[in-house]
């Protein structure tokens, strides 16, 4: 098995949409590229911030591939996997093992609310049964807000004694810091990432490994400054850039700093249902951030 060591700062990375609503993988992989190069530690690509669940198995394989074709460093991301449809989240678990990504970001499959965890470790199961040949590592995505279906702390136990080292970490976008710390005692090595810059003081000497977050597409130069060298004021120039989305769309409003930001009006599309970004949030949050550039010392 490819041995994860994802950690530090993860950028969620979104997905360019082109004119027929299709994946753009040209923008998709520049944009990884320059993320890279600007304080990230790894992606987390095809997450909600990449819009994985308004693609289908089909396109979500061709973004993929396309990262592994631009001769990206596949060892320092993670690629969403999870799919309503449990043969769905197989076969893009197969295909991300196949090409070489460092773990795959599991949902539970979301369609159906109240299942019994027995289900849903029924359906971890069957991916890892399927992916035995080529074990790609597993993290877990708890979104509970989004797929309606919480993974237990019990329920990792349990996933952790029964699949060991398959099994290695979590994302925790439920915004609940106190789970995520208990998420994190279920096995020894087992990788919880919050997802905000927030937490990232506490993963320099605490429970977690880093922070997945759809912000740090804008602000990794400073989060890596916040990890790495403990700088404060560059963490809370990256929380205030953060903030700024308060109440606001969050995936249509990080593409639409994007587009702000690297001067390419493209990236402010979305993929229905997701509509785009209101002109009066964008021009907010657009002052915002200049207002933050332009105070951070450099």
């Amino acid at each position: 098995m490819t041995n994860s060591t994802l950690h530090g700062v993860i950028a969620a990375i979104a997905t360019a949409v082109d004119e027929t609503g299709a994946p753009d993988s040209a923008r998709s992989t520049a944009l990884a590229r320059y993320l890279l190069a600007n304080g990230c530690d790894g992606l987390n690509v095809l997450g909600t911030t990449g819009e994985a669940t308004s693609f289908s198995t089909a396109q979500r394989m061709k973004v993929m591939t396309a990262y592994r074709a631009a001769a990206l460093p596949l060892e320092r991301m993670m690629v969403g996997t999870g799919a309503a449809a449990l043969d769905d989240a197989i076969a893009l678990t197969r295909h991300a093992a196949e090409l070489g990504f460092a773990g795959a970001l599991v949902l539970p499959p979301f369609y159906y609310k109240g299942v019994p965890d027995d289900g849903l470790h029924a359906c971890i199961e069957a991916i890892i049964t399927a992916t035995a040949e080529k074990p790609i590592p597993i993290y877990l995505y708890h979104f509970p807000s989004q797929s309606g279906l919480p993974w237990h702390v019990a329920l990792l136990r349990r996933l952790t004694a029964a699949f060991g080292t398959r099994i290695v970490g979590l994302k925790d976008s439920s915004g609940d810091l106190p789970y995520a710390r208990e998420a994190a005692t279920v096995a020894p090595g087992f990788r919880v990432f919050p997802s905000s810059e927030a937490a990232l003081m506490e993963a320099r000497s605490g429970p977690f490994a880093g922070c997945i977050s759809a912000t740090v597409n804008l602000n990794a130069d400073l989060c890596a400054r916040a990890f790495r060298g403990g700088d404060a004021a560059a963490l809370a120039a990256a929380v205030a850039i953060r903030k700024l989305f308060d109440g606001k769309q969050l995936v249509a409003g990080v593409k639409a700093l994007l587009a702000h930001i690297h001067g390419d009006p493209g990236w402010g599309r979305v993929k229905p249902p997701l509509s785009s970004f209101p002109a009066a949030d964008r021009a907010a949050v657009t002052a915002g951030y200049d207002g933050v550039r332009t105070k951070q010392v450099a």
